[in-house]
């Protein structure tokens, strides 16, 4: 099992921007950021195929955010521009140990989670 561990997050208002990044030890084909709300369920939000580094996003998130990696480090980053409080919550890194790989799949498939990074969005 892929270990993941969050860092980063915090609160800002609407129109700012924030980069949470993910530490992961073990060999994922992939790695993706899972957004969820209190009381609603868990949604892709971007996800990145390592080695190639195809990447995908949810409608909500293209054009604002972007998945990045740093092969080295083993370390994932989400870059969050011109953030809306619907962007407000918890931000999970995930990974599976399978083929599939995209931001619009369900959370479902991913088998290995970090602990979350709060995310506080403010009108």
């Amino acid at each position: 099992q892929v270990h993941l561990v969050e860092s980063g997050g915090g609160s800002v208002q609407a129109g700012g921007s924030l980069v949470l990044a993910c530490t992961f030890i073990g060999d994922p084909p992939c790695i993706s950021w899972v957004h969820q709300t209190p009381g609603k369920e868990r949604e892709g939000v971007a996800s990145i195929t390592l080695g190639v580094g195809a990447s995908s996003y949810a409608n909500s998130a293209r054009g604002r955010f972007t998945i990045s990696q740093d092969k080295h480090r083993n370390m994932v980053y989400l870059q969050m521009n011109d953030l809306t409080p619907d962007d407000t919550g918890m931000y999970y890194c995930a990974a599976q140990d399978g083929s599939r790989c995209g931001a619009w799949y369900h959370p479902s498939i991913y088998n290995s989670w970090g602990q979350g990074a709060q995310v506080t969005v403010s009108s």
